[in-house]
């Protein structure tokens, strides 16, 4: 790869400072060296305490209500249909109604704010903002050999979930078998010279925009020079992670037990194929080899194949009140909720001498709708498992001016270690839901 000659006109820094692009460069963002954060989770001594982890799950469909919430309020609830199949973890998750983004309506196209708070994404002159898995990333992701994982079921491969700082949908990995490559398979030695010229090529370019960055900045005003600096705070910060991905494209990957998966390219089989991404979410927690997951489950246009069912998803979301719709689409989430019950399950199975990986990891599921039928954006169906916080109970706020989703985000932050206390359009923490 040629460089840039450092001689050239500055006229063209507008194009060479696009802060896009250095994000996009920093795909590879990886981990100090030598931290005790970066020796294997069962390796760290005993006295030091397990890492918090997330996972925000989104399944893109809305949910039938009377089958997700529990008819009443409070912890003595009695589980609805769906519900039924998360008792193995009763007590150590909490049903949430009345939470929804302000100023999100639009039906399918809210997904896009499903994480980011982000308002009127309906708009022509929508712009997107950083996603609650990204924020964390940054601050958090330089722990582990990757600082989040991004994954998609029957999803789109320029990612509707995971955003970054500049409101970039970043592509989830739609393959089980890709996933497990890259967190266990060993590089050959040509990939790994090959990813050493990457880092290198990286840190080239952003070497390159510093020192023209300099000579712009001789010849700015003080209010520019500012924002120039602010900006070049985020670039050096970029140099930094590339450095690390040095020391990390040397260590060993981790050893795993657990078989390399066959990717399933039938999508009639939607319910495996979910099962899959979960299994490779638990081992990648388990492993540490991050602590930051988004998972898109996108069963819109797909036809599942289950007993009882004959249409595809998105027509039985347009169910008319038809029982026979009604029973299928039903049959077609309740198998989505035995996913998550067998995920939260295995989650609860894992020691971390004295507590699981479910107590450390903030596990959010949801839905930008609420109802598939009508669109509806409000009192979206949300559930949140593990965590340290204090389980066990149906929390229902006003039905009509829906709280804030994002307090629900502040409080999962403040899990992570974050001493935050906003995001995006939140108005404080979520009430009701407590750290134990």
């Amino acid at each position: 790869m040629s460089h840039p000659d450092p001689s050239h006109d500055t006229s063209s820094m507008p194009h060479l400072l696009n802060r896009r692009q250095f994000l996009r460069a920093g795909s590879a963002v990886l981990a100090l060296p030598f931290l005790e954060a970066l020796a294997p989770r069962l390796a760290r001594g005993a006295s030091a305490p397990p890492p918090k982890r997330m996972v925000c799950i989104m399944t893109n469909t809305g949910l039938l209500p009377e089958n997700f919430w529990p008819k009443e309020p409070g912890p003595s609830y009695a589980p609805s249909r769906y519900l039924e199949h998360l008792e193995s973890v009763r007590g150590r998750y909490s049903i949430m109604k009345g939470l929804s983004h302000p100023d999100n309506s639009g039906g399918h196209v809210v997904e896009k704010s499903f994480l980011t708070g982000a308002r009127f994404p309906s708009s022509a002159v929508f712009k997107n903002s950083i996603s609650v898995d990204q924020l964390a990333a940054e601050s958090l992701g330089h722990h582990t050999r990757f600082p989040f994982l991004a994954l998609g079921v029957n999803g789109q491969h320029d990612g509707l979930l995971s955003v970054s700082r500049d409101g970039v949908f970043i592509p989830p990995e739609l393959s089980p078998a890709k996933v497990y490559r890259r967190l266990f398979t060993p590089d050959t030695a040509e990939e790994s010279e090959q990813r050493m010229r990457e880092i290198g090529q990286r840190v080239s370019t952003l070497d390159f925009v510093n020192a023209k960055a300099k000579r712009l900045s001789r010849n700015l005003g003080a209010e520019d020079r500012a924002r120039l600096e602010q900006y070049l705070t985020s670039v050096r910060e970029l140099e930094q992670r590339l450095e690390q991905a040095r020391v990390w494209q040397q260590r060993e990957k981790p050893h795993v037990a657990a078989p390399a998966p066959q990717d399933i390219l039938d999508n009639t089989q939607d319910v495996d194929r979910a099962r899959l991404m979960y299994d490779m979410t638990l081992l990648t927690l388990q492993s540490d080899s991050t602590r930051i997951v988004t998972l898109y489950l996108n069963p819109l246009e797909v036809l599942v194949k289950l007993p009882g069912v004959s249409d595809r998803t998105h027509t039985l979301t347009h169910h008319g009140n038809e029982p026979e719709k009604l029973e299928q689409l039903a049959k077609v989430e309740e198998a989505g909720l035995k996913n998550l019950g067998r995920f939260l399950a295995g989650l609860a199975a894992v020691n971390e001498g004295g507590s699981s990986l479910l107590d450390d990891t903030a596990v959010l599921f949801g839905s930008n709708m609420s109802n598939g039928s009508n669109h509806s954006n409000v009192n979206l169906p949300v559930l949140l498992a593990g965590g340290r916080f204090k389980h066990g109970q149906h929390l229902q706020f006003d039905l009509k001016n829906n709280t804030p989703l994002c307090n629900l985000y502040v409080s999962m932050l403040q899990h992570m270690g974050l001493e935050r206390d906003a995001f995006s359009t939140s108005t404080g923490t979520l009430t009701g839901l407590d750290l134990a």
